[in-house]
């Protein structure tokens, strides 16, 4: 009974994350032998990728493109930014939290890490405040804490 429990939550993780890797000549649903697949979601990119990862939360893709660049995108499709990488960065990986991307530059026989934030908008335009409206606001997020 345990061990079918394990098998449902892996397969069911294994078709969230990479259900957006389907394209569009691919059918978007179907069997065979003793695999189903449904498409999820898809993401319109503007060139050719040639490496793809998603955050193990379902947050964001982070697309490597031809054109010397990973893309980012958001679990609607919205493109969030991009970061330019050197010319011969051809794979990339994220840390389990989505807090760092790792680059693998073939023609430098180099990784990299890159340190990934987001940046957040916070409308408190009808918040209640005590001392200066324009003074500096810092938030700090424990993301580690159990």
């Amino acid at each position: 009974m345990n061990l079918c429990k394990i098998f449902i939550a892996v397969a069911t993780f294994f078709t969230i994350s990479t259900a957006t890797l389907l394209i569009a000549s691919t059918p978007s649903s179907g069997t065979d032998g003793s695999v189903e697949w449904k498409q999820l979601n898809s993401i319109q990119i503007p060139a050719k990728a040639i490496d793809f990862v998603y955050s193990l939360d379902g947050k964001y893709a982070f697309v490597l493109m031809q054109d010397q660049r990973v893309l980012i995108y958001d679990q609607k499709g919205n493109l969030q930014g991009s970061i330019p990488v050197g010319a011969g960065v051809s794979a990339i990986d994220i840390a389990p939290q989505g807090q760092l991307l790792y680059l693998i530059d073939t023609e430098k026989n180099l990784t990299s890490t890159l340190a990934i934030n987001f940046i957040v908008n916070i409308v408190t335009s009808d918040s209640a405040y005590k001392g200066n409206i324009d003074a500096p606001v810092t938030i700090v997020v424990f993301s580690d804490f159990q």
